[in-house]
């Protein structure tokens, strides 16, 4: 007996495989952290790779102001039932906002710090992506450092979508192509 499939039941199984194969989305991602003793403190040094999306690359080529998120956290970790139950606190949180914006005029890329309004311009947004994602010495807090034993360092990175003109902030938060974030990542100590 020969069993003959409908093209209907071949065309819906055909759809139904294309839409569950995984698409690649683009993703931030923490290429390296790792924590620094310098004299009595300690200091964070990390990459960050910023893949962009194309509908975010249009939007910076039309100038419009794209917020990246930088979220640092410390967390220590209590042993209660050995290893079977772990307390975790969070003595130390932190996030730093940039933003980048195509000036047209300059033909330039201006990242600008949100906390402390310094900026710098670069002429190619790969090159202001770049200097973005590079983190040098940045100086962790010493009243939070005193036992470093059963303490950690996580770092993330994402968009901050809400920071968008109000207009594109609905189909940006709707669209995958918009969600563009790291897994938070651990930091290596030196």
């Amino acid at each position: 007996m020969v069993f003959i499939m409908p093209a209907s039941s071949i065309a819906r199984l055909l759809l139904l495989l294309i839409i569950s194969m995984p698409i690649h989305a683009e993703t931030f991602s923490v290429d390296y952290a790792r924590v620094s003793k310098i004299g009595n403190g300690y200091v964070l040094n990390a990459r960050i790779n910023y893949p962009l999306t194309a509908r975010v690359k249009e939007a910076i080529e039309n100038s419009v102001p794209i917020v990246f998120s930088q979220q640092i956290k410390l967390i220590r970790q209590t042993p209660l039932l050995g290893k079977y139950w772990i307390w975790e606190q969070t003595p130390w949180l932190t996030e730093i906002r940039y933003e980048i914006r195509y000036h047209a005029l300059s033909q330039q890329y201006v990242v600008r710090d949100l906390d402390t309004q310094n900026q710098n311009t670069y002429p190619s947004l790969g090159d202001a992506l770049q200097a973005l994602g590079n983190i040098y010495t940045l100086t962790l807090p010493p009243e939070h450092l005193t036992e470093t034993s059963n303490l950690s360092l996580q770092i993330r990175s994402e968009l901050d979508l809400y920071a968008l003109p109000t207009p594109m902030r609905p189909g940006a938060l709707l669209s995958k192509k918009w969600q563009l974030a790291s897994p938070w990542v651990n930091a290596q100590w030196d």
